[in-house]
């Protein structure tokens, strides 16, 4: 007879067995956590550079800006002639608005992710031919071709973007300044209310610019 305890023919090995479904269950566990790692990988190389900081002399956020900051934005330029840029042009939204009212439009912009999204709303909206995007750090573009400027700035960069521009755009030129104002410029026009509320200054009235001309202009 059978040893006790000794398998037989007609008794399988449950531990080979359990062995074996052990082995497939951790298989498909580390299937499934190398695919949600993927996807939470994936998602975050994605969404992080549309909600993070990027990398610049002083760390300006992405936040999209309202409607009626588009608005607002829109009203400064009633009148206006030329080219406009925005300083910081995040998902394309300004420049798009801007170019579908005519303008020749451009937008600079350091997230390169955001750039390419904001070239696909161009062209998804048809005004990719007078909407440009650029990647790069608004510190090191002059401005001086543009004659409409909007900024979405924060306070720490506000002092040095304004000493940059005065010395970079023409006299003809208007800087329209949203969320936050610049701190020696008296603004010649103003709407909206709190977060919406936009500046407009004409560099022709700015502090000191007409002595700055005066200086260099010969006497007729």
């Amino acid at each position: 007879g059978a040893m006790p305890g000794a398998p037989t023919a007609e008794s399988p090995l449950p531990s080979s067995a359990g062995s074996g479904d052990g082995l497939r269950r951790r298989s498909w566990g580390l299937w499934i956590t190398g695919g949600v790692g993927g996807t939470l990988v994936a998602l975050y190389a994605v969404v992080t550079p549309f909600v993070a900081p990027a990398l610049r002399r002083v760390c300006l956020p992405f936040v999209p800006a309202t409607s009626a900051q588009i608005e607002n934005v829109l009203k400064m330029l009633q009148g206006r002639r030329g080219s406009v840029v925005d300083i910081g042009s995040g998902d394309g939204r300004i420049v798009i608005a801007a170019a579908k009212r005519g303008f020749e439009a451009a937008g600079y912009e350091l997230n390169p992710w955001l750039v390419w999204y904001s070239r696909y709303r161009a062209w998804r909206d048809g005004v990719h031919h007078n909407a440009k995007f650029y990647i790069s750090d608004l510190w090191k573009v002059s401005f001086s071709r543009y004659t409409n400027v909007v900024v979405f700035g924060v306070p720490q960069m506000m002092p040095e973007l304004e000493k940059k521009l005065k010395e970079e755009l023409e006299c003809n030129a208007r800087v329209i300044a949203c969320r936050f104002p610049f701190p020696c410029w008296i603004p010649d026009h103003t709407t909206g209310e709190g977060i919406d509320t936009v500046w407009a200054y004409d560099l022709k009235h700015a502090r000191g610019f007409e002595a700055r001309n005066l200086e260099v202009t010969p006497e007729s």
